[in-house]
């Protein structure tokens, strides 16, 4: 009984959670150290090259003290927002459509993978060509940054689906939107989550690279308009915005992982 307990992955699972450092003490021990290289930093190379991290804090409250801050942050927000649900949409459908069908996958993921590998921003020219200047480029760019891991994600986890399920469902007479609804995606959605994260991440950089290229306004378009300038203090302080916010974005995305993936082991 001792060694089917101690052979069960979701008890080993368990007690290694409990042996592990307490995830809120971890965090801040990490957190704090970040914090004291940087400090470190600041006294090697100077506050004009590298603002102290109170330095940093004060002129972002100062920034987004200003009154023309919240017109640059709804538009990141909705450019970025925007191409996210259209990478996690399209993405989805057609990681789910190659996952199905083998042939069509391994024909694919090649390509996939070498699209993938593309400095996206030598293709900034034609998306400006094929979009025009305005918000349609900055998503246009930011799908081409997240679509291709929600793809890759989704895809690998259709295809590493039991195949006892799927003869379930042939034994069941499930139409194709049954057995996607009821058993691929229920199946696969751990692994789709972790797409979900990279793509989360790789969206918004791709959606603050357009505003940088070609866009009036934006966080991306303030942090080129500070670089150009030399200002530092503001370049450190938008950084550090944007850090926390994908860092909170994707530390949600990592639990809701974990979460599921533990559900999917205790069943």
């Amino acid at each position: 009984m001792r060694a089917a307990q101690d052979a069960d992955p979701l008890v080993t699972a368990e007690r290694a959670e409990r042996r592990a450092v307490p995830p809120a003490l971890d965090t801040m021990l990490m957190i704090g150290g970040l914090v004291a290289l940087w400090q470190v930093g600041t006294i090697l190379l100077g506050h004009e090259a590298l603002p102290s991290p109170v330095a940093t804090v004060s002129k972002l409250a100062g920034i987004m003290a200003d009154e023309d801050f919240p017109r640059h942050a709804w538009e990141t927000a909705r450019a970025s927002l925007t191409a996210l649900v259209i990478s996690l949409v399209a993405g989805l459908a057609i990681g789910l459509a190659l996952g199905a069908h083998r042939l069509a996958g391994e024909v694919a993921e090649p390509m996939l993978t070498a699209l993938y590998s593309i400095p996206k921003i030598t293709l900034y020219p034609i998306i400006l060509l094929l979009f025009g200047l305005g918000i349609s480029a900055k998503i246009a760019f930011g799908v081409i940054h997240g679509i291709i891991p929600v793809i890759l994600f989704t895809m690998n986890a259709v295809r590493n689906i039991c195949a006892v399920y799927l003869r379930s469902a042939r034994a069941m007479r499930l139409t194709a939107a049954q057995t996607a609804g009821t058993i691929i995606v229920p199946a696969a959605v751990p692994e789709i989550v972790s797409g979900f994260r990279v793509g989360f991440a790789l969206t918004l950089l791709g959606t603050l690279i357009g505003e940088m290229f070609a866009s009036q306004r934006g966080i991306g378009y303030m942090l080129v308009k500070a670089m150009e300038t030399g200002d530092t203090g503001t370049v450190m302080a938008l950084a550090l915005l944007l850090v926390v916010l994908a860092t909170a974005a994707s530390a949600a995305l990592l639990a809701l992982d974990r979460r599921l993936r533990r559900h999917a082991l205790a069943s």
